[in-house]
């Protein structure tokens, strides 16, 4: 198992980069690979770029930090899908089960449509904040009715309800056409308006998150026996799941503040890791965030050239791979059942 799980780390690794380099190409600029890694080495200490300043700029300013954030944020909602479908036993689960996602719909549109902050706080910022607001109030709430796990989904659920009525209030009372169809682009998902900042944020949270998780990845093999068997093996399950959850909804809001809702990312990538692996954590989490940077890196490219000129939210494009998988999780746990 172990010779495996190096296989297929390599494996995943070898095809993140060579999709990144891939992915990087395509566009209407006709740009190669070469010229990918001429601009790369360049801004990383290798010299002066061979490339027109025009084309340095496609590859390192526009195509580079799309391409890469989409990576970063397709490696997070996996992990998270993979953490939260483990802690709350429900292969259903998704990183947006808390409501962040909806939360943090809420707090990008009272930036954009009310104009919250005068100007001085930014849709990210905006998003970022409703979603904390938005898991805030599913742990208060889950914590007042007891805190079991179906307590938390029930909150969870309450949640993405208010925060979704609250949204679309807002959106039909208070945005003209032109706001309104540019928060919609962006509630479904968008990586076009991607900046070294923003990776470099998704990144950081990735990494904090990821080893977080690493350091639970016995304590999530145990809360497959549920948790009066955790609780028996010696796991703090008050903690555990405390810690868990703020990491996994720390990483969503930060993800959904720069990139939208994507959706199904979380729900089906794990799914498909664990067939490969198994279901052993020390396995399943940092393989599942690979698969989940290469699928969205070619998503993302999907959806940016199959209409092009035109650009097609990235969470409809998920959402259309998403929808089939899903229907497929269902007919195999009636069966198991």
């Amino acid at each position: 198992m172990t010779v495996r799980t190096l296989l297929l780390t390599g494996g995943g690794l070898v095809a993140l980069l060579v999709s990144v380099a891939f992915a990087v190409t395509i566009g209407p600029a006709d740009i190669s690979t070469a010229d990918v890694w001429a601009s790369v080495a360049a801004h990383l200490g290798g010299g002066e770029s061979s490339l027109a300043p025009l084309r340095d700029g496609i590859v390192w300013d526009l195509r580079m930090p799309r391409t890469l954030l989409a990576a970063v944020c397709g490696a997070g909602l996996a992990l998270c899908g993979a953490v939260m479908q483990s802690l709350l036993r429900n292969p259903l689960a998704d990183p947006f089960v808390l409501g962040v996602s909806s939360g943090a719909s809420t707090g990008a549109v009272a930036v954009v449509v009310l104009g919250v902050g005068g100007g001085a706080v930014s849709l990210s910022a905006g998003a970022f904040v409703g979603a904390l607001l938005s898991f805030g109030l599913v742990m208060l709430l889950s914590h007042s009715l007891g805190a079991s796990m179906d307590r938390v989904v029930l909150s969870g659920v309450a949640a993405m309800q208010l925060f979704s009525a609250l949204t679309s209030f807002t959106v039909l009372t208070s945005a003209d056409a032109e706001t309104t169809k540019g928060v919609l682009f962006w509630l479904l998902g968008s990586l076009s308006g991607a900046d070294w900042d923003q990776v470099l944020l998704c990144a950081g949270a990735l990494a904090l998150v990821l080893v977080v998780c690493l350091g639970h990845v016995t304590t999530l093999d145990a809360f497959a026996f549920g948790e009066e068997a955790a609780a028996g093996l010696g796991v703090n399950v008050a903690r555990a799941r405390l810690i868990l959850l703020c990491a996994t909804a720390l990483l969503t809001a930060v993800l959904v503040s720069c990139a939208g809702a994507i959706g199904f990312v979380g729900l089906v990538l794990p799914h498909v890791t664990r067939a490969l692996t198994g279901s052993g954590h020390v396995r399943l989490l940092p393989i599942t965030a690979l698969t989940g940077a290469v699928f969205l890196v070619w998503v993302d490219t999907l959806a940016r050239t199959v209409v092009d000129p035109q650009e097609v939210p990235v969470g409809v494009v998920t959402s259309l791979i998403g929808v089939p998988a899903f229907v497929i999780v269902l007919h195999r746990g009636r069966r198991k059942t």
